[in-house]
C-alpha cells in the first residue's frame, strides 16, 4: 500500500491482481481519504460494489476516475453503492473520502468483479488445438467448455452473493451493538435521574414535617 498527501487528505493507493473478483475490508480515519488503482484493458468491464460496515452516520463520499483523470462517478454521503462501467485501457482510481468527519474512522468494504480481463492473464494456449477427429471419442469439446464455464460463472456469483451477504450481516451486527449501548447509556440515566429526584423529594418532605414540630414547640 503505497501513501501520499492530498491536498486536505491522505491518499493511498494499491494495485490489485487482474483477479475476476476481489474484495477488501479497511478502516477509513476521520478527516483521510483513501484512493486505490485498478489497471483495466480496453472492452473490459469493471463492477465496484462498496458498503460502510461501521462509523457514525454510516455514509462515505465516494468517487471514480478514468484513466485520463476524468470523473465518471461521484456519490456524496451515501452508505453503499454499486457501479458498472465499461473500461478502456489504463490504471483506474476509485476514492472513499471521509474528510467531512471530523472526529468519527468508518469500516469500509468494497469488491471488484472484473469482466473480459482474459487477455490480460497470458493464459495457456488453447488445448483444443491439439485434439483432432476422434480423440474425444465423438464428444462435443464445445458443449463441455460451455457446460465448464457456466458452472464457473454460477459458483463466482454465489461467492459475491456470499460476500455481499457477511457485509450487510457486519454492518448490521455494528448497528445492533451501537443502538444497544445507547439505550444501557440512557436506561443508566434516566435510573440515576429517578434515584436523585426520589432522594429530593424525600428529603423536602422530611424538611416541611421537621418544620411545623420546631414552629409548635
Amino acid at each position: 500500500l503505497l501513501r501520499g498527501s492530498c491536498a486536505r487528505a491522505a491518499v493511498a493507493a494499491a494495485s490489485f491482481s487482474q483477479s475476476l473478483d476481489s474484495d477488501f475490508t479497511f478502516t477509513l480515519p476521520a478527516g483521510r481519504k483513501e484512493c486505490f488503482y485498478q489497471t483495466m484493458r480496453k472492452d473490459a468491464s469493471l463492477e465496484i460494489e462498496y458498503q460502510v460496515l461501521d462509523g457514525a452516520g454510516l455514509d462515505v463520499d465516494f468517487s471514480l476516475y478514468s484513466p485520463s483523470g476524468n470523473m465518471l462517478i461521484a456519490d456524496y454521503r451515501k452508505s453503499d453503492g454499486v457501479h458498472t462501467v465499461e473500461t478502456e485501457d489504463g490504471d483506474y482510481m476509485f476514492c472513499f473520502d471521509n474528510t467531512f468527519s471530523a472526529v468519527s474512522e468508518k469500516i469500509i468494504f468494497f469488491e471488484l468483479i472484473l469482466d473480459n480481463m482474459e487477455d490480460l492473464e497470458g493464459g495457456d494456449p488453447d488445448w483444443k488445438e491439439y485434439v483432432h477427429g476422434t480423440d474425444m471419442l465423438d464428444m462435443k469439446l464445445e458443449d463441455i467448455m460451455d457446460t465448464i464455464n457456466s458452472v464457473k460463472a454460477r459458483l463466482g456469483k454465489s461467492l459475491q452473493i456470499q460476500t455481499v451477504l457477511r457485509a450487510f450481516e457486519a454492518r448490521d451486527r455494528n448497528l445492533q451493538e451501537s443502538n444497544y449501548e445507547r439505550v444501557n447509556l440512557w436506561s443508566c440515566t434516566n435510573l440515576i435521574v429517578m434515584v436523585v429526584v426520589s432522594g429530593v423529594q424525600v428529603y423536602l418532605l422530611r424538611s416541611l414535617f421537621d418544620d411545623k414540630r420546631k414552629s409548635r414547640t
